[in-house]
């Protein structure tokens, strides 16, 4: 059992800060060998119950990207990670690095189409996949497609990394689940690169240079990668640990059940728990169960999480809620974090959690509640600048700063910025303003520099921390052709935070039901985008010139879940 009160001393910040005081540009490779050369016996990885030391970790990533330079691996290609969290996850985004590659982040819950559409606009070279042919399929259906750049495809074993009789279940029980290569696709077996030989061939690289495109979307159109650098993402580990602002003798733990491909985990579960040499208790998915079970085998002392964690662990009966009194660090992000899932959390766990906020743009935190009990958290706020950062509230029209206590776009400046979106650069000009980032929200700072974010201006909904856009589940009801107007919003949600629910209206003549519509989007969207309501309606609100009118609908449903818990009929309603 983890001791709860152990040796703290005050943060040294010379390994991350420079003689003038400011956060020094590294490669994120200079943490990792920090990690693996001074803790070399220190457990890195637990996946299930099988663990892998940070000498372990240093090994297998040298091979492996030896292994991917003689494969063609050059500086500056893209290499794609479609990887659940298993320890491949850790090993190939540092063997990546390592070769002076670029890692291009992939959502395996993705559809086929938007997965496709990520490997082609990188240009990623090569991608990396489970043998499990529910993602496995995803990415050979991208093979060959217009535009595209893959040459090789990546195939992990996940048997060869689970512990043994789980390895022995799926290799026996559930085969059927495996992926089966398909003829004209060219494949490496994983086992084979981390076999490799030949010495690592050293490459010139710079903190500047890209280290990861992160997909982000927009109200509109394509998702863009953000070019996240290497100086970007170590700035804002560094950050945390400035944050913290104190070191311990015992080594850390963190519960990494947020997924590595999210910008919230890549940062706080992997970068920062590598620059913290931290052992990281990898799992693949939420399920409450081997969630449960691993905090009692490896009680953790850092979570970070989205609400719908939170809310989930904080809601349990009261003989499953766990006891979280180790967890001295715990941050919530992806979403706001509504006070009362909050309180009753710290209340039913024992642990504190300090809500920050931030975006991919910014790798991604630009603010955080005090951890540690220092200072104050104050409710519905998303705390002060993270250190080395600067907020700026501006009129989202004029541009012009606003006074202290009103209301603008909030904006950001520091050394965790993004180099700018992939091949996108008239996107990239307008997402920034005098050389700080726009963050597309509205917020104010109030007289001790907390931000309140009090709207949203872009239209897009928060799900569980994952960015849904409304456009393109309306994209998707409107290719029904049942379907005349079809209009996507957010609600509130318990468990997400909030959840899409989509307005139909049908031609003329038309019949179609819930059931029906939703079997037809599933073939369309991914799991997350899923709308958790539909309502039919004859016809949906308009502007005056005829433009689907989605602010009367947020009202309607806003009135609604206000007149529920006030237990009133809602206005106009009966």
């Amino acid at each position: 059992m983890i001791e709860a009160e152990v040796t703290s001393h005050p943060l040294d910040p010379s390994r991350i800060l420079d003689a003038e005081g400011n956060i020094r540009p590294r490669l994120l490779t200079e943490s990792f060998d920090r990690a693996t050369t001074l803790y070399p016996d220190h457990v890195a990885i637990d996946f299930l119950g099988r663990e892998w030391t940070y000498g372990d970790l240093g090994r297998e990533v040298d091979r492996v990207a030896a292994g991917l330079q003689a494969l063609g691996l050059e500086k500056d290609d893209r290499f794609g990670l479609c990887l659940p969290n298993t320890p491949y996850s850790v090993i190939l985004y540092y063997a990546v690095l390592r070769a002076g590659g670029v890692v291009v982040q992939l959502n395996p819950l993705y559809s086929d189409s938007e997965v496709e559409f990520l490997i082609t606009n990188s240009g990623a070279k090569m991608v990396a996949v489970p043998d499990l042919e529910l993602l496995h399929c995803k990415v050979a259906a991208a093979w060959g497609a217009e535009g595209s750049a893959m040459e090789r495809v990546v195939l992990c074993s996940m048997a060869d990394v689970l512990p043994f009789w789980k390895s022995v279940g799926l290799r026996t029980l559930k085969r059927s689940s495996l992926a089966n290569k398909r003829s004209g696709i060219t494949y490496s077996d994983y086992s084979d690169i981390a076999a490799h030989k030949a010495s690592l061939r050293p490459v010139q690289q710079d903190p500047h240079d890209v280290a990861v495109l992160q997909y982000t979307g927009g109200t509109t159109g394509r998702p863009k990668g953000a070019m996240l650098t290497h100086a970007s993402l170590a700035a804002n580990s560094a950050q945390m640990l400035l944050h913290i602002g104190e070191e311990r003798d015992q080594q850390e733990r963190t519960l990494g059940v947020l997924p590595l491909f999210h910008v919230f985990a890549l940062t706080c579960v992997l970068n920062f728990g590598v620059e913290i040499a931290a052992e990281l208790v990898l799992l693949p998915r939420f399920e409450m169960d081997e969630v449960l079970a691993t905090i009692k085998r490896k009680p953790p002392t850092q979570m970070f999480g989205v609400p719908t964690i939170y809310n989930a662990l904080g809601s349990l009966p009261d003989d499953k809620v766990p006891d979280l009194r180790t967890v001295r660090t715990s941050i919530s992000g992806g979403a706001p974090l509504p006070l009362d899932v909050r309180k009753q959390y710290e209340e039913r766990t024992g642990s504190p959690v300090s809500e920050g906020y931030g975006l991919t743009e910014a790798s991604p935190i630009i603010t955080s509640n005090p951890l540690l009990g220092r200072q104050p958290v104050k409710e519905n706020s998303a705390g002060p600048a993270f250190p080395h950062t600067v907020l700026e509230i501006r009129d989202p029209e004029t541009g012009q700063f606003m006074p202290q206590g009103e209301r603008g776009e909030i904006c950001a400046r520091g050394p965790q910025l993004m180099k700018g979106y992939w091949n996108r650069p008239g996107a990239t000009e307008e997402t920034f303003i005098d050389g700080a980032l726009r963050t597309g929200d509205i917020g104010y700072l109030d007289e001790d520099g907390y931000l309140f974010i009090v709207d949203r201006i872009k239209d897009l909904i928060l799900c569980s921390g994952y960015n849904v856009y409304p456009r393109a589940i309306e994209d998707a009801a409107y290719q029904h052709p049942a379907v005349k107007e079809a209009v996507a919003i957010g609600i509130p949600d318990d468990y997400r935070g909030e959840a899409p629910k989509l307005f139909i209206a049908l031609h003329e003549g038309e019949e179609l039901d819930a059931g029906q519509l939703e079997a037809f989007l599933k073939m369309r969207l991914n799991p997350i985008e899923m709308p958790d309501a539909y309502e039919f309606r004859d016809e949906l609100p308009k502007t005056l010139v005829g433009k689907l009118e989605k602010k009367q609908l947020v009202a309607e449903e806003k009135a609604k879940a206000e007149a529920a818990k006030a237990n009133l009929p809602a206005e106009g309603t009966t």
